[in-house]
């Protein structure tokens, strides 16, 4: 800040002075600034790209469970723990993608090279989870598994990071970021949900050789093929369609030095905001992963659903995905991003906990009946369209906290931010998962079940100990939210004095070029 207060004389250096954003590092393109709303063409192909994250998301909870344990034959802690330690290098591997994406300045811009280098590695890994090789031991299974996970989560993380962190630089409006990251949730939701509807209808149905289509071995190996291709094409779609496009971000011209940055990280997480989202993400992640890995089983064993019903229900998140999408944005600017989401996610808990208590009291309709399925579907609409509204609105939240820092530390990092977000996600829904795979062996819960030949004694034991565990984590979650800070207001105040002092740094870079160019050679 000093050595830019020296070149600009007198006029600029009072209002350095009153600015003191960060350490004086923004850069000369007015970062905070930008168009407010987007395209609908650059929205449609930015949530283009979520197809392939919404696939993977929905294929690593219950279903990779369900064929490494029940189909392959692997322990259900084996799995759990391939699943955890997987996490392990994502932990490594994540916050310098995000650093490293933040601070790129290729032709390309920051995010895209990432992008488009993660597309066949996607694709590569996905298909080779579900297609493993025949007579390996069960050793040589896990140690495949494992690599496999590791393979996907990383090439995953590739796209999905710098794509993450594209929002804030698409728009830095308040209410518009709310309808650009619905659009990112709603294809995420179709994407996973279309291909699970796929397999269970399709690749998993029931057939004279598999009255139980959930033990096809052939059928998942079909799914990740055509998964795979899926995910292929829509990432690559996404990077052409968002090519170019958004505030141009370039590096500031005085890099810190390795004390600096430790010290902008410091910082960084610091920020009380960033803080009550991680801590929330923390609990509830624990809790959805226990969710992911269980839900399969109590569909299939606890309700007895067939895989053709049960893909009725996987088809109703596409309609929570539309309402969603419309209803988030409408709900954010009338209540405000916390209120909404505070609200949306206490309704959510109350519809995901409620159909196994009232089983439990002799309250819902009775298994193979038509009734059940229409009571799991309304309540899986209700409960997923709240749960989206709520993802979408915390996602936004925190593109707000981008300028929030910056206004902190004098640089944008976009990457890091939604890097650590998804990575702690990342990391609690793998212990979730992993402690799905310990209650499944905790319960005594047998391999290759048939539904209706499984103990009430043991599903009774498995859901008492679920919901209640269930119920707490997100009540927690939400009290964690409650200490949010950044409203319409403070956002407008961050965004001001970002533009103010990108306007002055560029400014002063004249001056001190007019400067230059009238000294004697």
């Amino acid at each position: 800040m000093e050595v830019i207060k020296a070149h600009a004389g007198g006029g600029l250096a009072p209002a350095l002075d009153a600015l003191q954003v960060g350490d004086g590092n923004l850069t000369a393109t007015p970062s905070g600034t930008g168009t407010a709303e987007v395209g609908q063409g650059v929205r449609l192909f930015y949530g283009l790209g979520a197809i392939a994250f919404g696939i993977n998301h929905a294929a690593l909870g219950s279903l990779v469970m369900m064929f490494f344990n029940q189909v392959v034959g692997l322990p259900a802690r084996w799995v759990g723990t391939a699943i955890a330690l997987a996490l392990v290098f994502d932990g490594i591997f994540d916050p310098l993608l995000g650093q490293w994406s933040d601070h790129v300045n290729s032709r390309w811009g920051r995010r895209h090279p990432f992008m488009y280098a993660s597309a066949i590695p996607i694709a590569a890994a996905f298909y080779f989870l579900w297609n493993p090789p025949l007579g390996l031991s069960e050793h040589q299974m896990f140690y495949y598994l494992l690599a496999m996970l590791i393979a996907l989560r990383l090439s995953v993380s590739l796209y999905e990071i710098p794509s993450a962190a594209l929002a804030p630089e698409l728009t830095p409006d308040y209410d518009e970021r709310t309808t650009l990251l619905s659009y990112r949730f709603f294809f995420g939701m179709m994407g996973g949900g279309t291909m699970a509807v796929l397999a269970f209808q399709v690749f998993l149905r029931k057939d004279a050789a598999h009255p139980l289509g959930v033990l096809n071995r052939a059928g998942y190996g079909a799914y990740g093929l055509t998964a795979a291709v899926v995910m292929l094409i829509t990432i690559l779609i996404s990077c052409f369609g968002t090519h170019g496009r958004g505030m141009v971000i370039t590096e500031p011209r005085k890099h810190s030095d390795f004390a600096g940055r430790i010290q902008q990280i410091k910082t960084t997480f610091s920020n009380q905001s960033l803080v009550a989202l991680m801590v929330a993400a923390l609990i509830a992640g624990t809790a959805g992963g226990l969710g992911a890995g269980l839900s399969l089983y109590i569909a299939t064993y606890f309700w007895e659903l067939s895989p053709h019903e049960i893909s009725f229900l996987v088809a109703s998140g596409a309609i929570a995905a539309v309402l969603a999408v419309g209803l988030a944005p409408v709900v954010s600017k009338r209540m405000g991003k916390k209120r909404a989401m505070i609200t949306v996610f206490i309704m959510a808990m109350i519809a995901d906990v409620i159909p196994i208590p009232l089983r439990l009291v002799g309250l819902m309709p009775a298994n193979h009946t038509r009734a059940l399925l229409a009571a799991l579907l309304a309540d899986g609409i209700v409960r997923d369209t709240l749960g989206v509204m709520g993802f979408i609105i915390v996602a936004s939240m925190v593109a707000d906290i981008v300028e929030d820092i910056a206004v902190q530390t004098g640089k944008r990092s976009e990457g890091l931010l939604f890097a650590a977000n998804g990575l702690l996600l990342k990391w609690v829904t793998a212990i979730g998962t992993f402690a799905s795979g310990l209650l499944l062996e905790f319960s005594h819960f047998p391999q290759g079940a048939t539904p209706g030949n499984v103990d009430p004694l043991i599903l009774r034991h498995l859901v008492l100990i679920f919901v209640p565990f269930t119920a707490c984590c997100h009540a927690m979650a939400i009290t964690a939210l409650t200490f949010y800070r950044i409203d319409r207001t403070t956002h407008q105040h961050n965004l001001d004095r970002l533009r103010d002092a990108a306007a002055v740094a560029e400014l002063v870079t004249e001056k001190a070029g007019e400067d230059a160019a009238a000294l004697p050679p």
